[in-house]
C-alpha cells in the first residue's frame, strides 16, 4: 500500500480521513482533527438549491482555510441544475474537492429527494454527478454513499459505477443502509463489493473508531483510505494513533489531564471562531465537553453536567472536578 492516494490530482495521506457530519464537524471541529493527523476533512454538508438562493450560511459553511487542506466541501440536492450552479459557486471558496452527499439519512433531507434518496433512483444521482463534475472543471468530484436504501436495496455497487462513469474522481461508502441509520453494525463487505466493482479510488466509513478497526477496514475490503465519523467524538487523537500504528511506531495514548487540556483547548476554538457570544458558543460546545468524558468512572453525570455549561471558566471548573474525581480512583 502506497502512502499516498490521489482524488484526482490531489494527495492525500493514506492513514485516516474525518468524515463530513452535520452539527459537529464544523471548522473547530476539523481544524482539531487536523492538528492530531486527519488525512482530509470535509466540510458539514450545505443545500445546493439553499446557495443558489444565497443562503446566509453558504461562507460560513464554506470557507476553506489553508490549516484544513486537503479539504472537501460537501453539497447535497436533487436537481442536476442546482448542483451544478451551486458548484460554480462554491469554486469560489477554492476547495480541493466537491463531494456530493447521497447518504444522509435524516428525513428532512430525504424528503427532499436528496442524501441518501438518490440510493433509489441511480440515473438521477449519475445525472446529478455528472452536472457537477461538468461544473467542476479540474476540481475532483467525490460521491458519499450508503450500502443501500434498505436490506432488500443493497446497491451501493452499482451506484458507485454510475458515479465512476458520471466522471467521479472517487466513492465513499458507510456500510449501513439508509433504514439502519447508526444504529446496528456497518457491512463492510458491501465497501469490499464497491472496491472491486469500480476502478476509482474507494473510501471505507463506518464503525472505525481506533487503529484496530481501522486497520481492519483497509484489510478487509481493500479500500483505499478510511473515513472516521463518530468514531472521532472527543477523540481527535484517533488520526495519530491510526497514523502511528501504520507507520509501525509506537503510539502513546494521552492522558486524563491531556485530553481535558485538549478539551479545554478545542472550547476555546469554538468561543474564537463563532460569530456569537460566549454564552452562545458554549451551547455549541456542550455536546464536544461530554463527548471528551466518554469512558470514565461517573462520566455520566458529568457529561449531564456539561449540557449546562454556559462559560469557558465553568468548562475549566469541571475539567479540574473531573481530574480530581478520576485521580480519587487511581486513574491517570
Amino acid at each position: 500500500m502506497t502512502d499516498t492516494l490521489y482524488i484526482g490530482k490531489v494527495p492525500v495521506r493514506r492513514t485516516a480521513a474525518l468524515a463530513p457530519m452535520a452539527g459537529v464537524a464544523d471548522r473547530a471541529y476539523r481544524l482539531m482533527c487536523k492538528k492530531y493527523g486527519a488525512a482530509y476533512v470535509v466540510s458539514e454538508m450545505v443545500s445546493a438549491k439553499g446557495i443558489c438562493y444565497s443562503d446566509r450560511k453558504t461562507a460560513e459553511l464554506c470557507t476553506v482555510t489553508d490549516e484544513e487542506r486537503p479539504m472537501g466541501i460537501q453539497l447535497f440536492g436533487s436537481e442536476p441544475d442546482f448542483m451544478a450552479e451551486a458548484v460554480k459557486i462554491v469554486l469560489e471558496y477554492r476547495p480541493d474537492i466537491i463531494d456530493i452527499n447521497m447518504g444522509c439519512p435524516v428525513p428532512k433531507v430525504v424528503n427532499t429527494g436528496a442524501g441518501s434518496a438518490l440510493m433509489k433512483d441511480v440515473r438521477l444521482a449519475e445525472s446529478i454527478t455528472a452536472a457537477a463534475v461538468k461544473a467542476a472543471g479540474d476540481v475532483p468530484v467525490t460521491v458519499k454513499i450508503r450500502s443501500g436504501w434498505n436490506s432488500g436495496q443493497i446497491n451501493a455497487a452499482e451506484m458507485a459505477k454510475a458515479a465512476e462513469s458520471a466522471g467521479a474522481a472517487a466513492v465513499a461508502v458507510h456500510g449501513r443502509t439508509r433504514d439502519q441509520f447508526y444504529s446496528g453494525e456497518a457491512d463492510i463487505s458491501v465497501i469490499g463489493s464497491v472496491k472491486e466493482a469500480v476502478g476509482i479510488p474507494v473510501i471505507g466509513n463506518g464503525d472505525v473508531s481506533d487503529a484496530d478497526s481501522c486497520i481492519r477496514m483497509y484489510r478487509e475490503t481493500g479500500c483505499d483510505l478510511v473515513m472516521i465519523g463518530r468514531g472521532s467524538y472527543g477523540n481527535p487523537f484517533v488520526f495519530d494513533e491510526i497514523a502511528a500504528r501504520l507507520r509501525g511506531a509506537d503510539y502513546a495514548p494521552p492522558s486524563l489531564e491531556e485530553k481535558m487540556n485538549v478539551m479545554l483547548e478545542h472550547i476555546r476554538l469554538i468561543i474564537s471562531l463563532s460569530e456569537k457570544n460566549e454564552e452562545m458558543a458554549m451551547h455549541e460546545a456542550r455536546k464536544h465537553a461530554a463527548w471528551y468524558m466518554n469512558g470514565y468512572y461517573g462520566s455520566a453525570k458529568f457529561r449531564g453536567r456539561c449540557y449546562q455549561l454556559s462559560s469557558y471558566s465553568e468548562a475549566v471548573g469541571l475539567a479540574e472536578e473531573f481530574i480530581a474525581l478520576q485521580r480519587s480512583r487511581g486513574i491517570e
